[in-house]
């Protein structure tokens, strides 16, 4: 027996790693082609699954790496059971993303849109699902049918309308929030649906009059709606219980732990797990500690949310899904679908407020189907409630409003025509603005404004350090913080300016402070400078400089005869390279570095350099000057060597790493004797591939 679980064991590792390379490549693929990753993540799965390439008999897997384990499931369930979890995680990441603001502001507008759209793509693709398969509308496959028909992938949309730049106009607001009701309505189906699937499976599969139905359904909804409530109202309390773990990682995972809590909770009660997650996520969504929550939880997303997709995938039986029968009913179902959103959200927008143009951009934008949908699709399967065939047909409708959504999404946002027959209040939201005289003194308030905050109570996100973008947030209080070069501008609602101001107001009142005392420290920033100048030898690493020093970079003897004409000599040699795309720019950042103090060291030294918005990659440019130039360098000596670096300014570079690396290398007397001595420009550059790399830690 021990042996066979570490036999299925190896197995499930083998399978997982496939499926990570083969979600990441088909993933990658599809978002070149402007097609979300989702669609390649679940075309992997198709092409690695048993019944394709999955099945090939490999050494080692006499059956193919991923066999079709039974009738009723052709995954194993070990690999199924990841994919269960993978559910979990999404569902929860879900209910965290929902804003319940957007939600409660647009509860009219978006509530009627999102339930006429329900009902009408539930009657749609009911009916569709009656009418082929010949059978009535409350038949088990008909009502997941009709379930499937409803979910919105707000995902997909919400990526457009961010792309467009319409997320906060009336159709993007409106769209999210209808969104928003559609998944909460398509939950509360789902939990409908899985009570009278489960009853009717303890009946035998025989049918049930009408008032058993209502009974059921009330109980479905009455166990949603107990636990929602509960949920929400306990919400500030589980988030106060939360931060109890002052690790913003445990509270996370424990957080997780809840979601898998009311998971099986839900299971137990005969509904699905995913509702108990969503749940979960929908009352922590309001509280400050659940961007938190999402962001740490970011890695396990990005790990198990393909793989699920994959093993969805996976469960497509190719032959059956290329049958002329499952095609023709796929795209029956399909566009009834497509209708049953444009005309379920479209129609009601035009007495909501809305012209045609708004209501088609609202009716496109609820047409994309995605996770819910396959899972929905994946408990109905392997509840024996759907074929391989009827799987085959979400899988087909799935893939084709995916795709086509984007694409016609972009097309009606594309045009000037206003959405609403008239102006519509926009969110009550404000700006407020801070110019600084230095892009360095914008990065210094912004750091000492999010310490503040952060002891204020406040939970901040790093959305994008290195473009300086944090979001801050306690309780109903949201700030965004954009530091753009010398400005710093933070957006909140309407009514925390208050705040914001008077935070920034003492941020900048001990900034002046400190900056009063720092007048006093020259002293200790040429201390500072001397000291990187000893002339010590340094065990540095110098494998940062390997392929960084080119001969055609290299000016043997400088035509300057002042500090100002060699730094242009060398701005104009280094600007030869592919690396610098504004030459003026590098030459000022350069020279206003210079300016703050000298980059002339001692004997005979200098390292001109800067980080410039004209520089892609960091690129090295070396001249010598045998008969020195005057530098201002520390022991006042002329510089015969000089080494200028040029870095980017908003990516990641190691400029410090090889500003040290070069100090480290002409540190050493030999070295630097080598380099007056040299006749070429390959022996300069010789210099440098020749030393050996010791050890920077130090």
């Amino acid at each position: 027996m021990e042996g066979d679980i570490t036999g299925l064991m190896t197995t499930l590792i083998f399978q997982i790693s496939v499926i990570i390379f083969a979600v990441k490549i088909f993933g990658s693929l599809t978002e070149k082609i402007g097609i979300p990753s989702v669609i390649g993540e679940l075309l992997s799965g198709v092409v690695i699954g048993p019944y394709a390439l999955g099945a090939i008999p490999l050494p080692g897997f006499p059956h193919g790496l991923f066999p079709v384990f039974s009738e009723s499931l052709a995954v194993t369930p070990q690999l199924y059971g990841f994919a269960m979890v993978a559910s979990i995680v999404l569902l929860f990441n879900s209910g965290l993303e929902t804003d319940l603001g957007l939600f409660l502001r647009y509860s009219l507008r978006g509530g009627i849109i999102g339930l006429s759209g329900v009902v009408f793509s539930f009657i749609f693709g009911a009916g569709t699902c009656m009418i082929v398969l010949k059978t009535h509308f409350w038949d088990a496959p008909c009502l997941f049918f009709g379930i499937m028909s409803t979910a919105t992938s707000v995902g997909i949309t919400a990526r457009i309308l961010s792309d467009k730049k319409k997320m906060d106009s009336p159709e993007g607001v409106t769209t999210l929030a209808a969104a928003v009701f559609d998944d909460v309505l398509g939950i509360v189906l789902l939990a409908v649906v899985m009570g009278i699937v489960a009853a009717m499976q303890q009946n035998g599969g025989h049918g049930m009059n009408a008032s058993v139905i209502m009974n059921i359904a009330f109980r479905a909804f009455g166990i949603w709606l107990g636990f929602s409530a509960i949920a929400l109202l306990c919400s500030k309390r589980i988030a106060a219980l939360l931060k109890m773990f002052r690790s913003s990682y445990d509270f996370s995972i424990f957080a997780f732990g809840i979601a898998l809590l009311f998971a099986g909770l839900f299971e137990k009660q005969g509904l699905a797990m995913i509702i108990g997650a969503y749940i979960t996520g929908l009352s922590l969504s309001s509280t400050d500690i659940a961007p938190i929550i999402h962001d740490r939880l970011e890695g396990i997303t990005a790990f198990m949310v393909p793989l699920f997709f994959c093993v969805m995938g996976m469960m497509v039986n190719v032959g059956k899904l290329l049958d002329s029968h499952v095609l023709i009913f796929g795209t029956i179902y399909t566009i009834a679908c497509i209708i049953g959103k444009l005309i379920g959200c479209g129609w009601p927008s035009l007495y909501l407020g809305f012209n045609i143009h708004g209501a088609l951009r609202i009716g496109c934008g609820m047409v994309p189907r995605g996770e819910v949908a396959l899972i929905i699709a994946g408990i109905g399967l392997t509840a024996g409630v759907l074929t391989e065939q009827l799987f085959g047909v979400v899988i087909l409708m799935t893939l084709v409003t995916t795709i086509v959504s984007p694409p016609a999404l972009t097309m009606v946002l594309a045009g000037s025509q206003r959405g609403t027959q008239k102006e519509l209040n926009s969110l009550e939201t404000k700006t407020c603005h801070w110019e600084f005289k230095t892009e360095e003194i914008a990065d210094l308030v912004e750091y000492m404004l999010i310490k503040d905050l952060r002891k204020d109570g406040f939970f901040v996100l790093t959305i994008d350090s290195d473009k300086g973008i944090y979001h801050a947030r306690m309780n109903r209080m949201v700030f965004t913080i954009t530091q753009n070069g010398k400005s710093i501008d933070i957006s909140t609602r309407v009514g925390n300016e208050q705040f914001l101001k008077t935070s920034m107001y003492e941020v900048l009142l001990r900034f002046m402070d400190t900056e009063k005392q720092n007048k006093n420290q020259g002293s200790a920033v040429e201390a500072a400078k001397k000291d990187m100048a000893e002339t010590e030898e340094k065990k540095v690493d110098v494998e940062v400089l390997k392929g960084r020093i080119s001969k055609d970079l290299i000016i043997c003897n400088l035509a300057a005869s002042n500090k100002d004409e060699a730094i242009l000599e060398l701005v104009d040699l280094v600007s030869t390279s592919a690396n610098i795309t504004d030459r003026q720019v590098l030459l000022d950042d350069i020279i206003q570095r210079e300016a703050k103090m000298s980059t002339g060291m001692e004997h005979g030294i200098a390292f001109p350099h800067a980080k410039s918005e004209g520089v892609k990659r960091l690129t090295i440019a070396i001249g010598r000057k045998k008969s020195g130039i005057e530098f201002d360098s520390l022991d006042g000596l002329p510089a015969q060597i000089f080494v200028l670096i040029a870095s980017p300014k908003d990516e990641a570079s190691p400029h410090l790493q090889v500003l040290s690396a070069v100090s480290g290398v002409l540190s050493k007397e030999e070295n630097r004797k080598k380099i007056l001595d040299a006749k070429n420009a390959d022996q300069i550059a010789s210099v440098f591939s020749a030393e050996k790399s010791g050890s920077s830690w130090l």
